[in-house]
Formats: C-alpha cells, structure tokens, sequence
C-alpha cells in the first residue's frame, strides 16, 4: 500500500476516494524508563527508551491505519498526519500515544 504525506501521488491518478481512516496506539512506559529519561533531561542526550518506544508506537499506528484503509478497499494513504502526546498518569508514570490519519483512496 503507497502511503503519502501529501494529498496526491505524483503520477497516479485517484480514481476513488474511500474516507478517512485512523490508527491508534497507547504504550506504557515505566518508572525506570521515566528515571533515565529525567536524568537524561539534567544532563543532556537523547534516551535511547523513549526513542525506541515512539518508533515502536508509530509503526502500530501506521500499521491500523493501513489495515483500515484494505478493507475499504483502497491501495493508498494520502494526507496522513501524525500525532504524538504523553499522557500523565499520576505517580505510575506515564503512557505514550501516537494516533496516523488519512484519507484512503484508490490509485491508479
């Protein structure tokens, strides 16, 4: 499946639009992840934890989105938007989600 950013595919032509599809995903993280994160916030860097889980979290996203988009049977994306927040959950930490829109079409 072609998936784009953009709201064509440069040398495809839409012939069906099919509606906007979602994909959705919410990831813990720990209290130890959240302690190295914090002190990766004092001393500078990247955390490798939090890099790896928002990875994992977008390709879950993306992943749905797509399912979504095959049983309404398109072949692409278009339009996509990512979307990134940290939910708080208290003194247990917090959890990550991302949610990928689109609007599925057909492409030919």
């Amino acid at each position: 499946m072609i998936t784009s950013t953009t709201h064509t595919i440069e040398g495809r032509e839409i012939v069906d639009y099919q509606g906007i599809v979602t994909g959705e995903a919410i990831l813990g993280t720990n209290i130890f992840r959240d302690i190295f994160a914090g002190i990766r916030d004092i001393v500078g860097g990247r955390s490798g934890a939090y890099e790896k889980a928002l990875r994992e979290a977008r390709e879950i996203a993306l992943t749905e989105m797509q399912d979504e988009a095959h049983k309404l049977g398109a072949n692409a994306v278009i339009g996509i938007d990512l979307d990134y927040e940290n939910i708080s959950t208290g003194s247990s930490g917090s959890m990550l989600m991302v949610s990928a829109s689109g609007t599925a079409v057909v492409i030919r």
